[in-house]
């Protein structure tokens, strides 16, 4: 049976100053978007785009007596807030696969953005369905539907000086992993979900989630130095490139720090990218 979700659409990442994180996340080598603003909310956001999915940086630029969820975290940290799934289908036949598995999803709800291009505003639409907690545990979560594909993606959008390619995984704590593997395989079916030596590894289409304790991430990411977020939480985002001798260079000589992992992955501390991890693998 199927779960309606195909994989990670994109990752929300809280920024308390949205143009001081264009510019961080620049410097590291990403192409950003023009900015976003979405419709009849106080928010705006600049993305990151890759072949199959995405960055968003999302801030406040003005009040938004909506924007509850989005004041909380950043009152108390940046960096990866929430993680949107991709649907396989439309929302509809998306809600009714979830519901066939016994979940709860609510019904579709719209949103809007007007983005910025030189040539005028153009209004991405999506279409979003969000789970109770309790079916996501350890997981600030929703499904993301594209109602207009072809406003959110430019060829000259998804080319990166440093070589990214787009998300591999998606590294979270929480202070029992394995009581989470109930509530995955529920969603993403009983096959989807392994032991590591860690706590759990969650396959989602050809990405993956991986819950770890804090300690036992710690143990293994020394250099990403997390002791201080709450649980639970995103630890890091691993993202894919080209070649890793080529994005290692084009880091250093940008003054990025990095440590080299004896896997041959890449690293940096959340104080890097607005309190956001982040690791670097060979595609």
């Amino acid at each position: 049976m199927t779960s309606g979700i195909a994989g990670i659409d994109h990752i929300i990442v809280g920024v308390r100053d949205l143009e001081a994180a264009r510019a961080t996340w620049q410097r590291l080598g990403f192409t950003v978007t023009p900015r976003g603003r979405h419709i009849g909310q106080g928010t705006a956001n600049y993305c990151i785009m890759f072949g199959r999915d995405y960055l968003e940086l999302l801030g406040f630029v003005e009040p938004d007596e909506y924007g509850h969820r989005l004041e909380a975290f950043l009152a108390e940290r940046e960096g990866p807030m929430s993680v949107a799934f991709a649907p396989e289908r439309d929302a509809e036949a998306t809600r009714a696969a979830l519901a066939a598995n016994g979940l709860h999803p609510s019904a579709p709800r719209a949103l809007g953005r007007a983005l910025e291009l030189p040539e005028g505003e153009v209004m991405p639409r999506f279409s979003l369905l969000n789970l109770p907690p309790e079916e996501t545990p350890g997981l600030d979560c929703f499904i993301c539907g594209h109602l207009t594909p072809e406003l959110v993606r430019r060829p000259e959008w998804v080319a990166h000086a440093n070589g990214v390619t787009g998300i591999k995984a998606v590294h979270l704590l929480a202070e029992n992993p394995a009581a989470l593997a109930p509530a995955y395989r529920r969603l993403f079916g009983s096959g989807s979900v392994t032991s590591t030596g860690a706590g759990i590894a969650v396959a989602v289409g050809r990405h993956s989630l991986s819950f770890a304790t804090q300690e036992s991430f710690g143990d293994a990411y020394p250099a990403l130095a997390l002791d201080s977020i709450p649980l639970p939480s995103i630890a890091a985002l691993e993202l894919t490139v080209r070649s890793h001798t080529q994005t290692a260079d084009f880091l250093r000589r940008s003054g990025i720090a990095i440590t080299e992992l004896s896997d041959g992955r890449l690293a940096a501390s959340a104080v890097v990218a607005n309190g956001t991890a982040l690791l670097w693998a060979q595609s």
